[in-house]
């Protein structure tokens, strides 16, 4: 030691030591911001955004406004307030940036301005009801606002809530909780005079206003038919921009026509119209599609892709139109140049595009994660990737992340499934691990070389995590989506039972020591698999549901289910048959934890009270655990990091991990 010392003096050298990086925990959840909703500055300069953090003491997340510089070079926090801000949007002029906030003791959310010659945020609106969008005119004197009508039904003077009075057929949605009969309609709001005109009334609802870049025309979405509730038939319609004006309708498409942005030169509306013309469209991927702005047949851009896109954005030029595509695990920025049809990749790799938004010198702003690193904020122009924000390296420079690859399987019947694959960082080369099935939500989406924080931290506990692609997902075809249409538990339980006998054919996974969980359908599947397979020695089950016929009018999915399955009295064979894995709960040896929260209209928690029962009928290992006050996702960071701590107690108890060799910091 003292001749490393004197060495050191002689040299004049410093020995440091950097510090050792360690697994990710479930606690790292608390330490993670999120980059959302990036606006850029009609001048180009100026990137504005959303970034929220938590706040451990009130175990909430708060949003504040920030801009970064086009160069990547200033930083600046607009907001600071305790009560959050949201939805930032530049006045067309450049003059103001405006923000969503509830403040003061308000109620209703309402819009404040922020001046760029400075100053502190000033109370633009005092409206009386629910502000859902808004949009700034091109000639920045007048916002479009959606307001939903406010609620006077409870006018009791206790703390009393009055009965819910519904006669409605949807009758209720997760966090929305019942539904009612307020419509959302537009309003304009002059920003001098501070006069509210309305625009549009009567019992539909309006959303989606984008203004013409004359200012004197407002596109909007509304399903106009006699019962919005039993169908997705949304359409485009165009109104001008003064009171009492009447609107145009532009699309007729059975399906959904939605998301329209107007052309530079105001003669042409981009917008996304749905593959399929039926009442519900779940199993579906969106197609760009042009029509003229006085109406007539679209042009559909992309319907030879057979894949997904949104995000539709012009370029400034007017001769193409930007848009996100999902493609095979991974998201990548696409262009279409109207005059021939060809699709150029602006910006592709291992990673996952998030949000487009124009720069009107040239450019695009967007947001791109990848494997080992959260979503940050990216400038693509002239066929290049620059990276303006370094938020995220705080969070990963003391973490020992999951290496990430992809992986191919083939099911039973010899389909191809494209999935993913987390090895903990210190695995050793050849090992077989105790390996976790973590299935994806939706069923449509797909897990993608993006930043995946739930199996990264699964992984962070020493588990091998695959994240399965069945069949359902997007990213691979309208017919690979459309393959469980009314037929659930089937071909995607093949594909995960395919993908697992891959990773232990590979001496990947360690066949005594499987365990699957997910959320949502990931966990619906997770029922599925283990009503069907014993091969699993230990599960977690989120959000999901097993005797389906009893979530007909106790969640959200009437229309689903009316429309894929039929009627349960009429349909009752299809509606057991998709049941099975609480009518064959006998059949089901694996220990499982079931989660869910109090007030999820989504997946109501008694598909999971109701297996939880089941199993401890059984005699079955079995846990419940239920998140008070929370829906269908949970918002509470201590709920957030609570439930990781679940999932890996539960598994490390029946899958034996060696913990203290994999270094999980247990």
């Amino acid at each position: 030691m003292k001749s490393i010392f004197f060495l050191c003096l002689l040299t004049g050298t410093v020995l440091a030591q950097s510090p050792a990086k360690r697994p990710i925990v479930p606690s790292d959840i608390l330490r993670l911001q999120n980059i959302t909703d990036p606006q850029v500055s009609p001048d180009g300069q100026w990137v504005a955004y959303t970034l929220s953090s938590v706040d451990k003491d009130k175990d909430k997340r708060n949003s504040d406004v920030w801009m970064i510089s086009w160069d990547g070079k200033q930083s600046v926090q607009l907001t600071s307030s305790p009560d959050g801000e949201s939805s930032p949007r530049w006045s067309p002029d450049g003059r103001f940036l405006s923000f969503v906030a509830t403040r003061n003791g308000d109620k209703d959310s309402q819009l404040w301005l922020l001046d760029r010659r400075g100053g502190e945020g000033k109370k633009l609106t005092d409206l009386k009801g629910e502000l859902e969008e808004y949009e700034w005119a091109p000639n920045s004197k007048t916002v479009a606002l959606v307001i939903r009508d406010k609620d006077y039904s409870d006018s009791a003077k206790t703390k009393i809530r009055t009965p819910y009075v519904i006669d409605r057929h949807h009758f209720k949605e997760d966090r929305k909780g019942y539904l009612d009969r307020r419509a959302a309609h537009l309003y304009l709001f002059d920003v001098e005079s501070k006069k509210l005109d309305t625009l549009t009334a009567g019992t539909y609802d309006e959303t989606a206003p984008v203004w013409s870049p004359d200012s004197k025309q407002i596109a909007f979405v509304s399903n106009r038919t006699a019962d919005p509730d039993k169908n997705e038939n949304t359409d485009l319609f165009v109104i001008e921009a003064r009171t009492k004006a009447p609107m145009k309708q532009l699309t007729t498409w059975a399906g959904t026509d939605n998301n329209p942005v107007w052309s530079p030169d105001g003669t042409q509306i981009a917008y996304l119209r749905s593959t399929a013309s039926t009442n519900f469209i779940m199993y579906d991927q969106p197609v760009l599609a042009v029509i003229s702005a006085d109406g007539g047949e679209p042009k559909l851009v992309s319907a030879a892709l057979d894949r997904p896109v949104r995000n539709p954005r012009w370029s400034v030029d007017g001769k193409s139109i930007a848009v996100l595509v999902d493609d095979d695990r991974r998201t990548y920025v696409g262009a279409y140049e109207l005059a021939s049809g060809k699709l150029n990749r602006v910006a592709h790799d291992d990673c996952a595009y998030a949000d487009l938004e124009q720069n009107p010198k040239g450019g695009w702003a967007t947001l791109m994660s990848k494997p080992q690193l959260p979503a940050e904020l990216y400038a693509v122009e002239n066929g290049n990737v620059r990276r303006l924000t370094t938020i995220q390296d705080a969070f990963v420079a003391p973490l020992q992340l999951a290496t990430v690859e992809g992986f191919t399987s083939r099911s039973k019947d010899g389909t191809q499934v494209e999935n993913m694959l987390f090895k903990p960082a210190n695995a050793s080369a050849g090992q077989k691990m105790p390996t976790i099935l973590f299935i994806h939500g939706g069923p449509v989406g797909q897990d993608n070389f993006g930043f995946d924080l739930s199996r990264q931290i699964l992984a962070g506990g020493g588990y091998v995590v695959a994240g399965v692609n069945y069949r359902g997902s997007s990213g691979r075809g309208l017919a690979f989506c459309k393959a469980i249409y009314g037929d659930w538990g089937n071909k995607e339980v093949a594909d995960i039972l395919g993908a697992t006998d891959y990773l232990v054919a590979k001496g990947i996974a360690d066949p005594a020591k499987l365990g699957i969980g997910g959320w949502s359908y990931g966990g619906i599947l997770t029922n599925y698999t283990i009503a069907t397979d014993q091969r699993f020695k230990a599960a977690a089950s989120g959000a999901g549901s097993s005797l389906q016929m009893t979530m007909y009018g106790s969640d959200q999915y009437v229309n689903q289910y009316e429309n894929e399955l039929g009627t349960p009295w009429k349909n009752t064979d299809k509606w057991l048959k998709v049941s099975y894995p609480f009518l064959k709960a006998d059949r089901i040896k694996t220990p499982t934890q079931f989660m869910g929260g109090e007030k999820d209209f989504n997946v109501p928690i008694a598909g999971s009270e109701q297996m939880y029962q089941a199993l401890k009928s059984l005699g079955v290992p079995t846990q419940l655990i239920v998140y008070p006050g929370q829906f269908h996702g949970l918002s509470v960071p201590s709920y957030q990091t609570d439930r990781f701590d679940r999932y890996l107690k539960w598994f490390d108890q029946y899958l034996k991990t060696s913990v203290a060799v994999l270094g999980s910091g247990k």
